[in-house]
Protein backbone atom coordinates (compact mmCIF):
# COMPACT_ATOMS: atom_id res chain seq x y z
CA UNK A 1 0.00 0.00 0.00
CA UNK A 2 1.07 3.79 -0.52
CA UNK A 3 1.23 6.16 2.23
CA UNK A 4 -1.62 8.05 1.27
CA UNK A 5 -3.07 4.69 1.69
CA UNK A 6 -1.86 3.80 4.85
CA UNK A 7 -2.70 7.40 5.69
CA UNK A 8 -6.61 7.44 4.99
CA UNK A 9 -6.53 3.65 6.56
CA UNK A 10 -5.00 4.91 9.99
CA UNK A 11 -7.71 7.50 9.76
CA UNK A 12 -10.69 4.79 9.39
CA UNK A 13 -8.82 3.52 12.62
CA UNK A 14 -9.85 6.53 14.55
CA UNK A 15 -13.14 7.58 13.27
CA UNK A 16 -15.75 7.33 10.29
CA UNK A 17 -18.52 9.56 8.65
CA UNK A 18 -20.71 6.67 8.88
CA UNK A 19 -22.77 8.26 5.81
CA UNK A 20 -25.73 6.66 6.56
CA UNK A 21 -27.37 9.29 8.50
CA UNK A 22 -30.92 9.80 8.61
CA UNK A 23 -31.64 13.50 8.53
CA UNK A 24 -34.56 14.80 6.79
CA UNK A 25 -34.20 15.35 3.01
CA UNK A 26 -33.14 19.26 2.23
CA UNK A 27 -35.72 21.01 0.44
CA UNK A 28 -36.11 20.73 -3.13
CA UNK A 29 -34.74 23.22 -5.87
CA UNK A 30 -36.63 24.55 -8.15
CA UNK A 31 -38.55 21.96 -10.55
CA UNK A 32 -37.02 23.23 -13.74
CA UNK A 33 -34.59 20.54 -14.68
CA UNK A 34 -35.67 17.12 -16.58
CA UNK A 35 -33.83 13.38 -17.61
CA UNK A 36 -32.93 14.02 -20.67
CA UNK A 37 -31.42 10.72 -21.47
CA UNK A 38 -32.68 7.57 -19.46
CA UNK A 39 -31.12 4.75 -18.96
CA UNK A 40 -31.84 1.21 -18.09
CA UNK A 41 -30.20 -1.35 -16.32
CA UNK A 42 -30.70 -4.47 -18.85
CA UNK A 43 -30.59 -6.71 -15.86
CA UNK A 44 -33.61 -6.06 -15.02
CA UNK A 45 -34.95 -7.75 -18.72
CA UNK A 46 -32.59 -10.63 -18.39
CA UNK A 47 -35.10 -13.08 -19.70
CA UNK A 48 -36.26 -10.90 -22.50
CA UNK A 49 -32.51 -10.41 -22.98
CA UNK A 50 -31.80 -14.25 -23.30
CA UNK A 51 -34.56 -14.64 -25.95
CA UNK A 52 -34.38 -12.18 -28.26
CA UNK A 53 -31.31 -9.74 -27.54
CA UNK A 54 -32.12 -7.60 -30.30
CA UNK A 55 -35.65 -7.53 -30.62
CA UNK A 56 -35.90 -6.28 -26.76
CA UNK A 57 -33.37 -3.42 -27.45
CA UNK A 58 -35.82 -2.68 -30.36
CA UNK A 59 -38.56 -2.59 -27.94
CA UNK A 60 -36.74 -0.48 -25.74
CA UNK A 61 -35.65 2.51 -28.02
CA UNK A 62 -39.18 2.61 -28.80
CA UNK A 63 -40.40 2.91 -25.30
CA UNK A 64 -37.66 5.94 -25.70
CA UNK A 65 -34.77 4.75 -23.51
CA UNK A 66 -31.49 6.29 -24.54
CA UNK A 67 -28.96 4.65 -22.75
CA UNK A 68 -28.33 0.74 -22.09
CA UNK A 69 -26.40 -0.66 -18.80
CA UNK A 70 -25.36 -4.33 -19.78
CA UNK A 71 -25.04 -7.06 -17.20
CA UNK A 72 -23.66 -9.93 -20.13
CA UNK A 73 -24.02 -9.55 -23.67
CA UNK A 74 -25.87 -13.25 -23.95
CA UNK A 75 -23.18 -14.57 -26.29
CA UNK A 76 -23.15 -11.89 -28.54
CA UNK A 77 -19.51 -10.35 -29.48
CA UNK A 78 -19.15 -6.55 -28.94
CA UNK A 79 -18.83 -5.68 -32.66
CA UNK A 80 -22.53 -7.10 -33.00
CA UNK A 81 -23.68 -5.44 -29.63
CA UNK A 82 -21.99 -1.84 -31.33
CA UNK A 83 -23.85 -2.76 -34.70
CA UNK A 84 -27.11 -3.05 -32.60
CA UNK A 85 -26.96 -0.23 -30.48
CA UNK A 86 -26.11 2.09 -33.64
CA UNK A 87 -28.68 1.03 -35.31
CA UNK A 88 -31.10 1.79 -32.88
CA UNK A 89 -29.86 5.14 -31.93
CA UNK A 90 -28.62 3.82 -28.80
CA UNK A 91 -25.66 3.73 -26.57
CA UNK A 92 -24.37 2.16 -23.73
CA UNK A 93 -22.13 4.36 -21.39
CA UNK A 94 -21.58 1.60 -18.90
CA UNK A 95 -21.65 -1.97 -18.30
CA UNK A 96 -21.64 -4.20 -15.09
CA UNK A 97 -18.92 -6.06 -14.76
CA UNK A 98 -17.90 -9.21 -12.35
CA UNK A 99 -15.10 -8.64 -10.39
CA UNK A 100 -13.86 -12.14 -10.74
CA UNK A 101 -13.85 -10.68 -14.63
CA UNK A 102 -11.51 -8.30 -13.54
CA UNK A 103 -9.69 -10.31 -11.57
CA UNK A 104 -8.80 -12.71 -14.28
CA UNK A 105 -8.54 -10.56 -17.21
CA UNK A 106 -9.11 -6.72 -16.95
CA UNK A 107 -7.14 -5.84 -20.33
CA UNK A 108 -10.33 -8.16 -22.10
CA UNK A 109 -12.87 -6.33 -20.04
CA UNK A 110 -11.12 -3.11 -20.97
CA UNK A 111 -11.30 -3.89 -25.04
CA UNK A 112 -14.71 -5.25 -24.32
CA UNK A 113 -15.86 -1.34 -23.23
CA UNK A 114 -13.75 -0.05 -25.60
CA UNK A 115 -14.80 -1.86 -28.34
CA UNK A 116 -18.85 -1.02 -27.34
CA UNK A 117 -17.94 2.58 -26.95
CA UNK A 118 -18.27 2.27 -22.62
CA UNK A 119 -16.88 5.03 -20.29
CA UNK A 120 -17.67 3.01 -16.75
CA UNK A 121 -16.83 -0.01 -16.13
CA UNK A 122 -19.09 -0.77 -12.87
CA UNK A 123 -18.29 -3.90 -10.15
CA UNK A 124 -21.64 -4.78 -9.11
CA UNK A 125 -20.99 -6.60 -6.02
CA UNK A 126 -18.42 -8.14 -3.70
CA UNK A 127 -18.75 -12.14 -2.59
CA UNK A 128 -20.21 -13.00 0.44
CA UNK A 129 -17.30 -14.39 2.06
CA UNK A 130 -15.55 -10.85 0.96
CA UNK A 131 -17.57 -8.10 2.95
CA UNK A 132 -15.27 -8.02 6.30
CA UNK A 133 -13.57 -4.22 7.07
CA UNK A 134 -10.56 -5.83 6.22
CA UNK A 135 -12.02 -6.98 2.68
CA UNK A 136 -13.55 -3.51 1.92
CA UNK A 137 -9.60 -2.08 2.61
CA UNK A 138 -8.84 -4.49 0.22
CA UNK A 139 -11.61 -4.15 -2.51
CA UNK A 140 -10.50 -0.24 -2.13
CA UNK A 141 -7.14 -0.85 -3.00
CA UNK A 142 -7.89 -3.33 -6.45
CA UNK A 143 -10.35 -0.66 -7.39
CA UNK A 144 -7.34 2.08 -7.01
CA UNK A 145 -5.35 -0.41 -8.89
CA UNK A 146 -8.48 -1.44 -11.47
CA UNK A 147 -9.07 2.61 -11.64
CA UNK A 148 -5.08 3.29 -12.45
CA UNK A 149 -5.36 0.50 -15.60
CA UNK A 150 -8.90 1.49 -16.88
CA UNK A 151 -7.54 5.76 -16.89
CA UNK A 152 -4.67 4.69 -19.32
CA UNK A 153 -7.45 3.61 -21.95
CA UNK A 154 -9.71 6.36 -21.30
CA UNK A 155 -12.40 4.29 -18.82
CA UNK A 156 -13.86 4.73 -15.15
CA UNK A 157 -14.13 2.18 -12.99
CA UNK A 158 -17.03 1.98 -10.60
CA UNK A 159 -18.78 0.42 -7.71
CA UNK A 160 -22.45 -0.40 -7.95
CA UNK A 161 -23.99 -1.20 -3.83
CA UNK A 162 -26.73 -3.16 -2.57
CA UNK A 163 -27.57 -2.65 1.35
CA UNK A 164 -25.12 -5.23 3.29
CA UNK A 165 -22.01 -2.39 2.78
CA UNK A 166 -24.08 -0.05 5.38
CA UNK A 167 -24.15 -2.95 8.02
CA UNK A 168 -22.72 -1.93 10.99
CA UNK A 169 -19.60 -3.99 11.99
CA UNK A 170 -18.69 -2.86 15.47
CA UNK A 171 -19.11 1.19 14.74
CA UNK A 172 -17.99 1.37 11.22
CA UNK A 173 -19.92 0.69 7.65
CA UNK A 174 -17.91 -1.24 4.67
CA UNK A 175 -19.02 1.58 2.15
CA UNK A 176 -17.45 4.22 4.17
CA UNK A 177 -13.98 2.23 3.37
CA UNK A 178 -14.73 2.28 -0.27
CA UNK A 179 -15.48 6.03 -0.25
CA UNK A 180 -12.75 6.68 1.47
CA UNK A 181 -10.10 4.68 0.71
CA UNK A 182 -10.54 4.98 -3.11
CA UNK A 183 -8.87 7.74 -5.25
CA UNK A 184 -11.17 10.30 -6.74
CA UNK A 185 -9.99 10.62 -9.66
CA UNK A 186 -9.41 6.72 -10.50
CA UNK A 187 -13.12 5.64 -8.64
CA UNK A 188 -16.31 6.71 -9.20
CA UNK A 189 -20.04 5.36 -7.15
CA UNK A 190 -23.17 4.18 -8.75
CA UNK A 191 -25.70 4.68 -6.28
CA UNK A 192 -28.58 2.28 -6.15
CA UNK A 193 -31.37 3.96 -4.52
CA UNK A 194 -33.82 1.55 -3.62
CA UNK A 195 -31.09 -0.41 -1.83
CA UNK A 196 -29.23 2.59 -0.22
CA UNK A 197 -32.59 4.08 1.11
CA UNK A 198 -33.82 0.18 1.93
CA UNK A 199 -30.47 0.59 4.06
CA UNK A 200 -31.57 3.52 6.06
CA UNK A 201 -29.25 5.77 4.31
CA UNK A 202 -30.23 9.10 2.93
CA UNK A 203 -28.60 9.40 -0.31
CA UNK A 204 -28.36 13.04 0.14
CA UNK A 205 -26.43 12.34 2.72
CA UNK A 206 -24.27 10.25 0.95
CA UNK A 207 -23.83 13.17 -1.87
CA UNK A 208 -23.05 15.94 0.86
CA UNK A 209 -20.10 13.95 2.27
CA UNK A 210 -18.73 12.21 -0.99
CA UNK A 211 -19.24 15.42 -3.84
CA UNK A 212 -18.76 14.53 -7.55
CA UNK A 213 -18.26 10.52 -6.52
CA UNK A 214 -21.45 9.36 -7.76
CA UNK A 215 -21.76 9.79 -11.83
CA UNK A 216 -24.28 6.82 -11.99
CA UNK A 217 -27.43 6.08 -10.00
CA UNK A 218 -29.96 3.30 -10.10
CA UNK A 219 -33.58 4.40 -10.61
CA UNK A 220 -35.55 1.84 -8.74
CA UNK A 221 -38.67 2.56 -6.48
CA UNK A 222 -40.14 0.77 -3.20
CA UNK A 223 -43.24 1.02 -1.73
CA UNK A 224 -44.30 1.95 2.20
CA UNK A 225 -43.21 -2.15 3.03
CA UNK A 226 -40.03 -1.81 1.62
CA UNK A 227 -40.96 -3.85 -1.18
CA UNK A 228 -39.47 -2.97 -4.60
CA UNK A 229 -41.79 -1.76 -7.54
CA UNK A 230 -41.61 -0.07 -10.54
CA UNK A 231 -40.65 3.75 -10.67
CA UNK A 232 -43.62 6.02 -9.89
CA UNK A 233 -45.25 3.20 -8.07
CA UNK A 234 -43.85 3.30 -4.87
CA UNK A 235 -42.50 6.17 -2.20
CA UNK A 236 -39.32 7.43 -3.07
CA UNK A 237 -38.96 11.17 -4.09
CA UNK A 238 -37.13 11.27 -6.90
CA UNK A 239 -37.46 14.51 -7.83
CA UNK A 240 -35.94 15.64 -4.11
CA UNK A 241 -33.44 13.56 -4.81
CA UNK A 242 -32.20 14.52 -8.31
CA UNK A 243 -32.27 18.26 -7.36
CA UNK A 244 -28.68 17.65 -5.90
CA UNK A 245 -27.39 15.81 -8.84
CA UNK A 246 -24.88 18.41 -9.84
CA UNK A 247 -23.48 17.99 -6.25
CA UNK A 248 -23.63 14.48 -6.20
CA UNK A 249 -21.94 14.65 -9.64
CA UNK A 250 -25.17 12.51 -11.68
CA UNK A 251 -24.43 11.64 -15.28
CA UNK A 252 -26.60 8.59 -15.85
CA UNK A 253 -29.88 7.23 -14.58
CA UNK A 254 -30.53 3.88 -15.35
CA UNK A 255 -34.08 2.42 -14.55
CA UNK A 256 -33.64 -1.19 -12.48
CA UNK A 257 -36.21 -3.52 -11.14
CA UNK A 258 -34.70 -6.76 -9.87
CA UNK A 259 -37.62 -8.69 -10.25
CA UNK A 260 -40.54 -7.25 -12.40
CA UNK A 261 -43.39 -9.17 -13.20
CA UNK A 262 -43.93 -7.84 -16.65
CA UNK A 263 -40.66 -7.02 -17.44
CA UNK A 264 -41.70 -4.64 -20.63
CA UNK A 265 -44.90 -3.15 -19.25
CA UNK A 266 -42.87 -2.54 -16.10
CA UNK A 267 -39.39 -1.14 -17.61
CA UNK A 268 -42.58 0.99 -20.10
CA UNK A 269 -43.91 2.18 -16.76
CA UNK A 270 -40.50 2.95 -15.42
CA UNK A 271 -39.82 5.38 -18.39
CA UNK A 272 -42.52 7.32 -18.02
CA UNK A 273 -42.18 8.20 -14.47
CA UNK A 274 -38.56 9.50 -14.98
CA UNK A 275 -39.71 10.94 -18.24
CA UNK A 276 -42.15 13.03 -15.74
CA UNK A 277 -39.99 13.94 -13.02
CA UNK A 278 -39.18 17.35 -12.92
CA UNK A 279 -36.43 18.44 -10.48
Amino acid sequence: MNNKFHSRRGFLQQSLVAGAATTPFSIALAQSRRVDQVGLQLYSLRNEMAQDFEGTLEKLAEIGYKEMQFAGYHGKSPAEVRRILDRLGLSSPAAHVGLGLLREDIDRQIDIAGEIGQQYMVVPSVPADERTLTHYEQHAEALNEYGQRCKADGLTIGYHNHSFEFEMQGNKIGYDYLTYLTEPELVVFELDLYWAINANVNPITLFDNNPGRFHMVHVKDQNAAGEMVDVGRGVIDFAEIFAHSERAGIQHYFVEHDNPSDGINSVAHSFNAVNNIRY
